[in-house]
């Protein structure tokens, strides 16, 4: 008995001493790890890397830029559905646990015990605690090492925050796959829904993506992602957090994913979402862009936008296609599976409804095409194939582009097309609507351009084009292409003159001219566009109405081009001007957001406009960072809300770059330009425009820029790599119908508001032809826009006016009078 005792009591003491030497190696093992443990305090002020949105004006999303796409959400605005499916399918006992489940954690060891050897990865048995320690703190490194800093970690954090903001930080941190990270961009990207829009299977879906998103994948792995979404659904039940009936219709559901784009979300947008990223790259660099969860507000009107494109389009699809048929895009081998082999030709993706598409077959009549098929979310071909039928009618248009037959209108499809032949083509209309069955044969253009809308009034753009595509080309020719503005810089001359005493019934003569440009630059002789014509004396209405070179080089001369100079920088046309005459007549280089800015200064009367694609920039916690509209507003901040007081008041200290006068004398001029000059073609809106047409040399490029009173537009045509248009390729003829159509749709459904006369304006009747007061029995006359102090002359002579000599001042001929303003004398 007594050796019993002893040795029940050696056990006792050897058991102590084991318990106790296994506390202290414990303790030991604690205090080891726990000397190099991240530092959990840095969670409460952790930012997570959120996405970037950008926003039209009417708040539709535009694009959004992120390296990790994420929205990050507080945990009292992720519906009670989504948590419980994240908690069934992760940690159950969540909010019940101190950071650690050590009952998953012992299956989690016996598992591991069982696998031991057969090279399978440990199944873990982290809570949701753990996985934050890890995902914010640690590596994803499988050792015992790592899973004690993790239990040690979590323990820390749950003494140190609440189970919500755990459970938040879990739930906006976690990656769930295509890029996807958090609940609400996995929602987006996964469903295109917001989580409060989520059903019972799509959530339990997203809760199930957590320990293997690309494992789960709903294409490539559809079955094994139905399986464990089912999984969870049955966790939900069984916890009883929903009902037996809702069950079993999310089980029901099929896993229906939408493959969300991550580009420009609206149609046409594309070049503009890209100058915003790039505006928004230089302001606050790249971490910010990509990562700091910035909310961006911009000037882009959907509705302008869209028809901006679409005329745009039109015009260089329009212009192309009268050059001829250049022949298909390539070749491919119909036999077997035509589709696959068509799925791997890169096609276009913004030139809606344009699609691609292989010939399959030809006749005299007609040819049967197949489009391309789409992609699946996974990658593989759909296995879908539609065909469409081109007949004579759809390609009518394709004439010949070189050779004996060029320009004459083909016979027979066959002879356009054949079979292999990978094409472009989009639903033929008659009778402005889509005929069955029926495609229309397209083409690429080769030519390019640019289309710019501004508000005049604050300098937002509210459209823009860069291009026929910006999937073909990035480039974006509205801001980055520098090319010659042609006569449309002229309106930037004629208000230097103006705004110098000059009026519009100032006489300048229109005459053949030389100039020696000195330091062998020999001799230049600027013409008119029609060359070999000239007018003779003209007001300068009507030489810029009728775009008259040798009026403007002359007018330069007089004025003085380092004048016209300081008002080109003034307007932003350009840095520095060169003092050569020729610049007068646009030879310098610019930008179509550069002149549309100018002639928005026009438009509103002087006032200086810097052009804006953003409206407001907010950082994630909604703090305005940036506002373009930097206008003082008297009364906006009424304390105790609306007490009759007077209305609020904008206060605008924006520089006046020209006299508001001045402004409308030019204004007028160039409705004259439209009503019956270059741009008549633009009448045809059948509201007040003013515009100016431009015309390089060599005919390489085609502008027009025009204005209501509250709309500006520019447009410019011509090739990448400049090159002529063809004869009579004149801004009047390519730009102005573009301008044309897209006016008629902006301006629908606006009334035909005149351009408003400001204070002090003299409006006097005088001959349309001469400038002079107009007499009694004068037919032919107009309202000319006088500024105080300055009128029409009464009288003056050109032809028989003799110097002292008796030698007429019409000879020779390239003299090159002006009439002095105000008077009635030539000098």
């Amino acid at each position: 008995m007594r050796l019993l005792v002893r040795f029940l009591g050696f056990l006792f003491a050897a058991g102590t001493v084991v318990f106790l030497v296994g506390v202290a190696a414990t303790a030991g093992l604690i205090w080891h790890f726990s000397q190099d443990l991240p530092d959990y305090s840095q969670l409460q002020d952790y930012e997570p890397p959120v996405m970037t949105r950008v926003h039209a004006a009417d708040g539709a999303l535009l694009g959004e830029y992120s390296k990790e796409r994420r929205l990050y959400l507080p945990i009292q605005a992720v519906p009670k559905l989504v948590v419980n499916a994240f908690l069934a399918a992760e940690d159950k006992n969540f909010y019940e646990h101190g950071g650690i489940d050590f009952q998953g954690m012992a299956r989690a060891a016996v598992l591991y015990a069982q696998n031991y050897g057969s090279n399978r990865r440990p199944q873990g048995a982290s809570t949701i605690t753990q996985q934050v320690a890890k995902n914010f703190l640690l590596t994803n490194e499988v050792s015992f090492t790592r899973k004690i800093k993790e239990a040690l970690l979590a323990m820390r954090i749950e003494r140190a925050y609440s189970k919500d903001k755990i459970l938040e930080l879990y739930l906006n941190e976690i990656y769930l796959g295509l890029g996807a990270y958090g609940v609400a961009a996995a929602s987006l990207v996964y469903f295109d829904k917001s989580v409060n829009e989520l059903t019972v299977a799509e959530a339990s879906y997203l809760a199930a993506l957590p320990k293997a998103p690309a494992a789960l994948h709903p294409v490539r792995n559809h079955d094994r992602a139905i399986e464990r979404r089912n999984y969870v659904i049955d966790r939900l039940l069984e916890n009883g957090w929903i009902k037996q009936a809702d069950a079993e219709k999310a089980r029901k559901d099929p896993l229906n994913v939408t493959n969300r784009a991550n580009g420009a979300h609206i149609f046409a947008g594309e070049y503009f979402a890209e100058e915003v990223r790039r505006d928004i790259f230089e302001r606050y660099g790249e971490k910010k862009l990509y990562e700091g969860g910035l909310s961006v507000r911009t000037t882009l009107d959907p509705k302008i936008q869209v028809m901006a494109r679409k005329t745009m389009a039109a015009g260089l699809v329009n212009f192309d296609e009268q050059q001829g048929w250049r022949g298909a895009v390539t070749q491919i081998d119909i036999s077997g599976d035509w589709g696959v082999k068509l799925a791997d030709v890169k096609s276009l993706s913004d030139i809606s409804p344009w699609r691609m598409a292989v010939v399959l077959e030809t006749s005299d009549q007609s040819a049967r095409i197949g489009f391309q098929p789409g992609r699946e979310l996974g990658g593989a071909v759909s296995k879908e194939r539609q065909t469409g039928i081109i007949t004579l009618d759809g390609v009518k248009w394709a004439k010949a582009a070189s050779g004996p037959t060029r320009f004459k209108s083909p016979s027979s499809v066959s002879r356009v097309l054949s079979p292999g032949d990978v094409i472009y083509a989009d639903p033929l209309i008659k009778d402005g609507n889509p005929v069955e069955g029926q495609y229309r044969l397209r083409q690429l253009p080769e030519i390019s351009g640019a289309m710019v809308v501004m508000d005049p009034w604050t300098g937002r753009v509210l459209a823009m084009v860069g291009g026929f595509s910006f999937d073909q080309s990035q480039f974006n020719r509205a801001t980055q292409a520098y090319r010659q503005p042609g006569s449309s810089f002229k309106p930037i001359v004629y208000s230097s003159a103006l705004d110098n005493g000059y009026t519009p019934s100032t006489v300048v003569v229109d005459a053949p001219i030389e100039i020696d440009q000195g330091q062998g630059g020999g001799v230049w002789r600027p013409e008119n566009y029609s060359s070999g014509k000239y007018y003779g004396p003209q007001t300068l209405r009507n030489a810029l109405r009728l775009s008259l070179n040798t009026v403007t080089v002359r007018l330069a001369q007089d004025i003085g081009m380092p004048l016209i100079g300081e008002y080109a920088k003034r307007f932003g046309v350009y840095d520095e001007l060169p003092n050569y005459l020729s610049y007068a007549l646009g030879a310098g280089e610019t930008t179509v957001m550069r002149m549309v800015s100018a002639y928005s200064m026009i438009a509103n009367g002087g006032r200086r406009v810097k052009p804006t694609l953003i409206d407001r920039i907010q950082d994630r916690y909604g703090h305005t960072i940036f506002k373009h509209d930097t206008r003082e507003c008297r009364g906006c901040d009424a304390p105790g809300g609306w007490k009759n007081q007077p209305e609020p008041q904008l206060v605008d200290r924006r520089e006046q770059v020209l006299d508001s006068m001045t402004a409308y004398q030019i204004t007028s001029m160039m409705e004259g330009v439209v009503q019956g000059g270059t741009a008549t073609v633009v009448r045809e809106v059948g509201k007040p425009i003013a515009g100016k047409t431009g015309t390089t040399n060599d005919e390489k490029d085609a502008w027009f820029i025009g204005f209501s009173p509250d709309i500006v537009v520019g447009i410019y045509m011509g090739y990448d790599k400049p090159r002529n248009l063809g004869r009579g390729a004149t801004g009047g003829h390519l730009a102005a119908p573009i301008a044309r159509d897209f006016l008629k749709l902006a301006l629908a459904d606006k009334p035909a508001i005149p351009f408003k006369v400001p204070a002090g304006i003299k409006l006097i009747r005088v001959d349309a032809k001469t400038g002079m007061r107009a007499g009694p029995g004068d037919t032919r006359t107009i309202l000319e826009a006088f500024k105080p102090g300055t009128a029409p002359p009464d009288n003056y002579s050109v032809i028989g006016v003799a110097d002292a000599d008796g030698r007429s001042l019409m000879a020779p001929p390239d003299a090159g009078y002006i009439m002095r303003p105000g008077t009635g004398g030539l000098y």
